[in-house]
């Protein structure tokens, strides 16, 4: 660093003479020259500050990405170890599971509840419309997230891996059918004709499926079932029915 060593005179006086008569003139001194090389020197110090701090950003940054790292590599590592429980009649009940999830399925059994509700007078009308709003808001949270992230499905992502269903588009995370499988469970929790208990039962059987079949990894699983309940719940205040 080259240090300038100008300096603003501090031996200049300013004379003050008094307008009035009478008065005496004095002289007073002007303020304190300011060091060039002082300001250049805070300058200097601010810089140092501001580096300091950007590397410990940086580093904690460093940080959050290995853990993430290692989070998906456990997640790999759970999705490659489920493919030892594989066997023929699970697969069968696996993709069993997996259709009876399926957004087809969901509009059948909304239909027919509707159907029904508007038949026969009773509980089963508010039933339909509830799990419809349901499952609309599970696919909405689920394709937003999945559009947004771009997760690859594990058959792209993990070197010989074959999956035991086909993908119906290429993003993993979130699962979409484990998360509209728990926003019905929530949604009819409590409804008639045992309708919550099957819900959640088949919500259970979706979710492991989808693990078991290779399409999603675990975590893509349990995120999808976290937002399925918040979707559920949503549509519990925007369907309110007599009794839940």
């Amino acid at each position: 660093m080259i240090a300038v060593k100008g300096r603003i005179d501090s031996r200049a006086n300013i004379a003050l003479a008094a307008r009035s008569p009478g008065v005496v003139a004095t002289e007073m001194p002007a303020s304190p020259g300011v060091e060039v090389a002082d300001v250049v020197d805070a300058v200097e110090g601010a810089a140092a500050g501001v580096a300091a701090a950007t590397a410990e950003v940086a580093a904690a940054m460093q940080a959050r990405v290995g853990r993430l790292a290692r989070l998906l590599a456990l997640d790999e590592r759970l999705l490659v170890g489920a493919t030892r429980f594989h066997g023929p009649w699970r697969t069968r009940l696996a993709r069993a599971l997996t259709r009876a999830g399926d957004a087809s399925s969901w509009t059948l059994a909304c239909l027919a509840l509707i159907a029904a509700g508007l038949a026969w007078p009773g509980p089963l009308l508010g039933t339909g419309l509830r799990l419809a709003a349901a499952t609309l808001l599970a696919t909405a949270f689920s394709q937003s997230l999945k559009r947004t992230l771009n997760r690859p499905r594990p058959t792209s992502r993990i070197p010989g891996f074959e999956a035991l269903a086909e993908n119906p588009d290429r993003f993993s995370f979130p699962s979409g059918h484990t998360t509209a499988a728990v926003a019905a469970a929530v949604a009819l929790a409590g409804a008639p004709f045992g309708l919550g208990s099957i819900s959640l039962a088949l919500a259970l059987g979706v979710a492991l499926s989808r693990v078991y079949l290779g399409a999603h990894y675990p975590l893509d699983v349990a995120v999808g079932a976290f937002l399925g309940s918040l979707a559920g719940a949503a549509a519990r205040v925007i369907v309110p029915m007599a009794g839940g």
